[in-house]
């Protein structure tokens, strides 16, 4: 059986090339893909070739094939149909960390089933999701706090749509692009563009994975607050104000990254 799959063939330029399709073994699925969606900020990375040589293999995903910077078939947000498989899964609509393909072979405990009534489309940020979650297990955010996320893109939204549920919590997405507050407004969240956002927060989410919205994040924290950073710049350098009030108001900044389970949670397997 004959499908496509998207391959990264060089950097700056990609193509859609046949794969042979096998067929399943016991224990094993094939899913047709309903949807496939796009990570912004790594594959947009991946697609220039700008993954550092010292991340090549921590940058696999799960089903990669090929190696960094190419040719590579790179991607991670499927979501599908089981169209051959265990009794329990055979039909069902299915989450997979697969690159962007037709149809797929993987085993069945690689795809999770998405419940009943909840859209593909929407089943496609199940992988952006677990990095939100994971976010908030590291920065743990408490009752009352005064939050800002800067970045109002996919990680972004789904960050601030987790933070809505901590009781007493002031949520603002922060965006230089004005039509993201009808999104802060879906999520039942304030909006603010960067020059209006408001200054002495506990705790600053980054996901716009540009330095000028780090530095924003560092100028929004109050007292001992701390910006947690879910961007990933690949081999980009950047620059920031550390000698300005970084250590006279003991600032923290640290990084989240879904690769590894927060450390509060890791104990449970």
């Amino acid at each position: 059986m004959v499908e496509e799959a998207f391959w990264l063939v060089e950097p700056g330029r990609g193509e859609i090339r046949p794969v042979s399709l096998r067929d399943p073994g016991d224990g094993e699925v094939r899913v047709r893909a309903v949807r496939s969606a796009v990570s912004r900020g790594t594959e947009s990375l991946v697609f220039a070739g700008r993954v550092p040589t010292t991340e090549y293999d921590r940058m696999r995903a799960p089903f990669q094939e090929g190696d960094f910077p190419a040719p590579v078939k790179y991607g991670y947000l499927s979501v599908g149909v089981v169209e051959h498989g265990p009794a329990d899964l055979a039909g069902r609509t299915v989450f997979c960390l697969y690159p962007h393909q037709t149809a797929y072979v993987v085993p069945a405990d690689a795809v999770v089933p998405v419940p009943d009534g909840v859209p593909a489309e929407r089943a496609v940020l199940a992988g952006t999701v677990e990095t939100a979650v994971n976010a908030l297990w590291d920065a743990a955010p408490l009752v009352g706090d005064r939050i800002a996320v800067v970045g109002a893109g996919m990680v972004g939204c789904c960050v601030a749509r987790l933070l809505v549920g901590i009781p007493g919590a002031r949520v603002t997405l922060v965006d230089v692009d004005p039509e993201r507050a009808k999104v802060a407004a879906g999520l039942g969240v304030d909006f603010a563009a960067p020059d209006d956002a408001l200054d002495g927060c506990d705790l600053v989410v980054h996901t716009s994975a540009t330095e000028a919205g780090l530095r924003r994040s560092l100028e929004l924290l109050g007292a001992e607050g701390t910006v947690l950073d879910l961007s990933w710049y690949g081999d980009r350098l950047v620059t920031l104000p550390l000698g300005e009030a970084f250590h006279s108001s003991r600032l923290t900044l640290r990084a989240s990254q879904v690769g590894s389970v927060a450390g509060a949670r890791r104990a449970g397997g």
